[in-house]
């Protein structure tokens, strides 16, 4: 698990992935670290550090040359490639990186490396699922930085919704939404009232699940639960959770923990209005806040 309260952008979790990719590799084939940095002519303790995530100046033909070493299938070796890129590349929220939630920087790295996405949201609307006027009402709840830093923060938040309708490989996401975050007014009944149907027409999209968890279900994952995203990976690299509170957020990494999170979300699905009946739900609030 990994706690986190400061700027993170630097966390060692997108480098901990490749790390463990190679390490996993090395041993597949029998190596030990000795024998690689021999025939890669670097030092064991390069490599070893490598290994661990703990080296951020990360080179990408280096990480060509190892894989071609290791006789890893060349999208295997391109996944890891773009792992490298990403460690090395400055993330373009840094330099706001005091205007977002703590934390949410690690976020927005594991979210562009994922396949898939497993939301429960129990207090707002899903960031990626967010209209512009109801993004910006959120925003301005919580103000920090100038108008301008605002305005700049949420349309990325709406940009980063495009990978949800991008034409290549569109995220696969599921969304888990409860009736109270549904039921909060944020900005106006208008803005509400555009959100529902923008929900509504977003669930009907292939690679899009939205299910409501009404009132009546009670506390299908135990009281307390908080708002949670699942992540996966693509080749099998581990998944992770990634929480988040008032005051910070929490990365659970730990095979246990994602497994306790997965059974909590599996409890919230079973309770949750079938897709077709969340849609109606979402329609029929629309209606209501329009009148």
């Amino acid at each position: 698990m990994v706690g986190t309260k400061s700027d993170v952008s630097r966390t060692t979790l997108p480098r901990r992935q490749l790390g463990r990719a190679l390490r996993d590799a090395r041993q597949a084939n029998g190596y030990t670290l000795e024998q690689v940095a021999e025939v890669l002519e670097i030092s064991r303790s390069a490599l070893g550090r490598l290994e661990l995530g703990q080296n951020e100046k990360i080179k990408v033909r280096d990480i060509e040359f190892i894989c071609q070493y290791y006789g890893l299938p060349e999208e295997r070796t391109e996944y890891l490639k773009l792992l490298a890129e990403q460690a090395r590349v400055r993330p373009w929220w840094e330099d706001f990186r005091n205007l977002v939630r703590p934390g949410f920087n690690t976020y927005l790295q594991l979210e562009a490396a994922a396949t898939e996405l497993h939301f429960f949201q129990a207090l707002i609307i899903p960031g990626l699922l967010q209209t512009p006027d109801y993004a910006r009402s959120v925003r301005s709840s919580a103000p920090m930085g100038s108008s301008a830093d605002a305005d700049w923060l949420v349309e990325r938040r709406i940009q980063r919704s495009a990978i949800l309708t991008r034409r290549h490989k569109p995220m696969r996401a599921e969304f888990l939404v409860h009736e109270s975050a549904l039921r909060t007014v944020v900005g106006s009944m208008r803005i509400m009232s555009s959100q529902y149907r923008h929900l509504a027409d977003m669930g009907r999209r292939e690679n899009v699940s939205i299910r409501v968890v009404p009132f009546t279900a009670g506390f299908p994952g135990g009281l307390a639960v908080p708002p949670f995203i699942i992540i996966d990976f693509p080749h099998g690299e581990p998944s992770v959770v990634y929480t988040e509170g008032a005051i910070g957020t929490m990365i659970f990494e730990d095979a246990d923990d994602v497994n306790r999170f997965r059974v909590i979300h599996e409890a919230l699905n079973g309770a949750a209005l079938e897709e077709q009946g969340s849609r109606d739900l979402l329609r029929t609030m629309a209606r209501r806040y329009e009148q």
